[in-house]
């Protein structure tokens, strides 16, 4: 097996974890042009084909050998499927008890979540954004994995910040229905619009499950152009991605 060599300018989890890789990347050193520059790795938002295939190559590089990694068709959903290391089925969470596939998810201001049991044997990756975290998602991904949640460990891996997310009163009316605390929002400077605090959502959401080790959710993608991609900010654009594994054995 050969063993990870993660790129020094990308995030991996605080956690010590022996036996799981765990990252982000970031939007530097891959191969494609502006507005995707440069790794881009997202093969839906009209970056050329084989450029994205070359990103994906970079991040496979960096894996242990013989990992397969799985791809998702993202929907802003809760479907949550178990990672096989092939296809891009339509999803927006995946878990994994096999070591050697790579539970992957592809962001670009909404939270990606890494999870771990703290035993190290099964791992899991959610696509979440306001929308499936009010859904569920995280939730689902819980369930999904089979673990007491005092058993889990999640890190909160890069998304828009707190003081760059602004959302409407429904929003914010929708997740205080959902027991929500009303804390997670603090009024903008439009009249009766809100400034979001996606990672405060996520943690509410997690420990009201029973999770108690929680970690990361001190990036901003969209206050973070050099590092981050940002739908917000720029529209046409790329994904990083976040990527989980029990390593090959």
């Amino acid at each position: 097996m050969t063993a990870p060599c993660i790129n020094p300018a990308w995030y991996t989890p605080a956690w010590s974890l022996p036996g799981i890789t765990a990252f982000t990347t970031t939007r530097s050193g891959g191969y494609s042009s502006a507005p995707w520059d440069s790794l881009n790795l997202g093969d839906h938002v009209g970056d050329d084909p084989v450029t994205v295939a070359r990103n994906r190559a970079v991040v496979q590089s960096s894996l242990p050998g013989g990992t397969r990694i799985q791809w998702l068709e993202q929907v802003h959903g809760v479907s949550v499927i178990e990672a096989t290391g092939s296809g891009s089925p339509r999803a927006d969470a995946c878990w994994s008890a096999q070591p050697g596939v790579a539970c992957t998810v592809m962001t670009a201001d909404c939270m990606p979540v890494l999870f771990a049991s703290v035993d190290g044997r099964v791992v899991a990756a959610a696509h979440a954004g306001w929308r499936g975290l009010l859904a569920g998602v995280l939730e689902e991904t819980i369930a999904a994995m089979n673990v007491a949640p005092g058993q889990l460990q999640a890190w909160l891996g890069p998304a828009i910040g707190p003081g760059a997310f602004e959302v409407g009163p429904e929003v914010r009316e929708s997740f205080l229905s959902a027991a929500a605390d009303s804390s997670a929002f603090v009024p903008s400077a439009r009249q009766g619009h809100y400034q979001a605090d996606l990672y405060a959502l996520a943690r509410q959401r997690l420990l009201a499950r029973g999770l108690l080790r929680i970690d990361g959710g001190e990036f901003c993608t969209f206050r973070q152009p050099s590092q981050f991609f940002s739908y917000r900010r720029d529209g046409k654009t790329g994904r990083m991605a976040s990527l989980i594994l029990i390593n090959p054995r």
